[in-house]
């Protein structure tokens, strides 16, 4: 016999920002039942990510969310309320971004003034003392490693802007385990290995979630929060139409090599890099270790996936090569090892990397989605932001007419939620990239 569950609301997701969500429904008073297609939490695009939590974004919202969210990081039990055990730990390291044509300093300090987030304007001589063995020449545009322009000499010298509060978090799926853990003290129940088929609706409101097994989920919200997985989702739920943002998977590495000698200081880790210039991105961790992603430059072919299921999570050595190389032009003295090391995944990134976290068509029916790349470092802020957004629609609030405002609890600024609508303008200011 199929069995009936009833809740007030289901999330679909056990990601950092699905278990976030969960934890403040949870908070708020609702049974709330979490369902995941992997074994535990944080298994999916979570546990692929880099973790970094840097404050840079093309708009306001995002940078006052990333604020934020900094402080809930830096008092990480205190935000989740609850002995969870073992915890992941906020590690600042501090970042500096740059500078790029792309992504003019000009463009997206104002926000950091408005906002409130210290920062540093470094020159070249500055940049290379602050960060050693690193070469401050200016390669612009990025080119493939087989490009033979890719070896030629700098046309100048770079600058950047140096974040002191940035950093990142030592392990993204233990954060989500936790995120999990205190949500299930508050109630939540959670359904691992479990897949969803279907999304009923009823007198024009969403009505339950179907699982494979027969599984059938009463519940008048429902959260798409599955990562890679959310545009299936919305198609099952019929909804989308409306949509001026799209989402697709796509397929993503990140390397892990040791840092070059002098990278790191005694004790301590050495700052994040965002280089767009090379195309490329890096960040140290404990115990001497380096991880290296790319930036999506304009010559180097995505990897899109029809369907997440297609991925093949395995690091390939085409792309660790790639990444590494361009890293190591940065850092001369970082070495380019003859084997890939590092970690594969797929990312649900929306046209505009900007995510989006709103309400659908279909009454009762929110996403969370087009979150990978770029909005770890914001999930316990995006849990809050998005309890706020369906307590006031469910209110009554038109939130496409009149959006959501949400306070933040540390800072006490205002995030505009229209900034993440379903129905904005495509986000001119981007870089284009998961930088966002």
């Amino acid at each position: 016999m199929n069995s009936q569950v009833s809740a007030d609301a289901v999330v679909i997701g056990a990601g950092v920002i699905g278990s976030a969500i969960a934890l403040e429904l949870a908070r708020a008073g609702r049974r709330v039942v979490v369902v995941d297609r992997a074994s535990g939490a944080g298994q999916g695009s979570t546990s692929a990510s880099s973790a970094v939590v840097r404050y840079n974004f093309s708009t306001l919202a995002g940078v006052t969310a990333a604020w934020e969210a900094r402080f809930c990081w830096s008092a990480w039990a205190e935000h989740l309320g609850h002995d969870v055990g073992d915890l992941a730990r906020f590690e600042r390291s501090g970042l500096v971004m740059l500078d790029v044509e792309a992504a003019p300093r000009a463009g997206w300090l104002p926000l950091f003034d408005e906002v409130g987030v210290p920062y540093e304007e470094w020159d070249t001589a500055t940049l290379l003392d602050r960060v050693p063995g690193l070469d401050a020449g200016r390669f612009w545009p990025p080119k493939r490693i087989d490009d033979d322009a890719f070896g030629a000499a700098a046309t100048g010298t770079l600058g950047g802007v140096y974040t002191p509060d940035a950093g990142y978090v030592t392990d993204p799926q233990l954060a989500a385990r936790n995120l999990a853990d205190a949500a299930a003290k508050e109630g939540a129940g959670f359904r691992f290995r479990a897949t969803v088929s279907g999304v009923e609706s009823r007198s024009g409101r969403v009505a339950a979630v179907v699982l494979a097994d027969g599984t059938r989920i009463a519940a008048p919200v429902v959260v798409n929060a599955a990562g890679p997985w959310s545009g299936k989702l919305n198609t099952l739920a019929g909804v989308g139409g409306d949509f001026t943002i799209g989402v697709r998977p796509l397929r993503q590495e990140v390397a892990h090599v040791r840092a070059p000698a002098g990278y790191h200081p005694p004790g301590g880790v050495g700052p994040a890099v965002a280089d767009m210039d090379l195309g490329t991105y890096f960040r140290g961790e404990i115990g001497g270790g380096l991880l290296v992603g790319g930036t999506e430059p304009a010559c180097d072919p995505l990897h899109w996936l029809d369907d997440p299921d297609d991925a093949q999570l395995h690091p390939t050595m085409a792309v660790f090569e790639a990444q590494v190389t361009r890293a190591a032009r940065r850092l001369p003295g970082l070495r380019v090892p003859n084997r890939a090391r590092g970690v594969a995944g797929v990312y649900d990134a929306a046209d505009d990397w900007t995510p989006i976290y709103d309400r659908t068509g279909l009454p009762g029916f929110y996403v969370a989605m087009g979150t990978s790349g770029n909005q770890f470092k914001n999930a316990p802020v995006v849990g809050r932001l998005m309890a706020t957004l369906i307590d006031r629609v469910e209110a009554g609030a038109d939130h496409d007419r009149d959006p959501v405002r949400y306070k933040g609890v540390h800072t006490g600024l205002e995030i505009d939620l229209g900034a993440f609508s379903r129905k904005r303008e495509r986000n001119t200011g981007s870089s284009g990239t998961v930088l966002g």
